[in-house]
C-alpha cells in the first residue's frame, strides 16, 4: 500500500478568496497540485492537520434530523425547503448551519448549533422531556473537492406545538418555501424515488436523515434528555 501524500503548510497557496470561502492549492508534490474549496482560513484547513488535530477537529457545520413524536400522532420526520443557490432550486433540506464562534466557545458546540439552526430554521424550541443527540460528529461532503464537513445531530420533540412553525428567522441568504412533514412510509417513499413530492433530486443530508428516520435509529435509548 502506498504512503499517504504529506501536504505540509508551506506548500499550501491561496489561489482565490473571499469572505465566504477560499480556494487553495495543495501542492502535495513537485509539480502536483489539487485544488480545495473551503470556509477554513489557510491556517486551518484539513488537509495540513496532524493525525491527531484530523481526529479531534470540529466540524464546519451541523445537520440536523428532527423528529416530532407526539402523543396519539405518528412520528413524523421534519424537513423544509430551502434554495439552494448552486443547484437553483427549493431543494428537500434538514435545518443546517456553520458552527459560529460562540457555540465553539461552549460546552458542546454541536448540539448547541443544533438547537439554534432549529429555532432560526423552524420557530420551534426544546423543553423538558425532549432529546438531542449527536449522530455523526464529522461527516465530509464531498472530500474529493472540498474539505467541508457537517456534524449530524438528531433532535426528537415529544410536545411540539405545530402552530409554532415558522421559517421568519431566516438569516442573510437564506431563503425557504414551506415544510414537509413525513410519516415513515412518506420518507421510505421518498428514499426509492430518489426525489421529493416536486420531482426534484436532493441533498446527501437529506437522504441520510430519511434513511436514519426509516431505520428507527432515532430511537436511541442513550439520547440526551433536554
Amino acid at each position: 500500500m502506498a504512503g499517504k501524500q504529506r501536504i505540509n503548510r508551506e506548500d499550501v497557496k491561496t489561489v482565490f478568496e473571499s469572505p465566504y470561502i477560499r480556494v487553495a492549492d495543495l501542492q502535495y508534490a513537485p509539480g502536483r497540485h489539487y485544488y480545495d474549496a473551503t470556509r477554513r482560513a489557510t491556517d486551518d484547513l484539513t488537509a495540513t492537520k496532524s493525525d491527531e488535530e484530523f481526529r479531534t477537529m470540529l466540524p464546519d457545520a451541523v445537520s440536523c434530523i428532527v423528529i416530532l413524536d407526539t402523543p396519539e400522532e405518528e412520528p413524523r420526520l421534519l424537513l423544509s425547503y430551502e434554495f439552494r443557490y448552486p443547484a437553483g432550486q427549493f431543494l428537500l433540506s434538514v435545518p443546517a448551519g456553520l458552527i459560529d464562534k460562540e457555540d465553539k466557545e461552549g460546552k458542546n458546540p454541536i448540539i448547541s448549533t443544533a438547537l439554534r439552526e432549529i429555532r432560526e430554521e423552524t420557530g420551534l424550541e426544546t423543553a423538558q422531556g425532549d432529546s438531542a443527540f449527536t449522530v455523526n460528529s464529522l461527516l465530509f461532503s464531498s472530500p474529493g473537492m472540498t474539505d467541508e464537513s457537517n456534524a449530524l445531530v438528531c433532535v426528537v420533540f415529544h410536545s411540539a406545538d405545530l402552530s409554532e412553525l415558522s421559517q421568519e428567522g431566516a438569516v442573510g441568504s437564506e431563503l425557504f418555501d414551506g415544510f414537509a412533514l413525513l410519516t415513515k412510509a412518506d420518507a421510505m417513499e421518498t428514499l426509492k424515488k430518489g426525489r421529493d413530492d416536486r420531482g426534484n433530486f436532493y441533498s446527501v443530508y437529506t437522504w441520510a436523515a430519511l434513511a436514519f428516520f426509516v431505520s428507527d435509529m432515532w430511537r436511541e435509548p442513550g439520547a440526551v434528555i433536554l
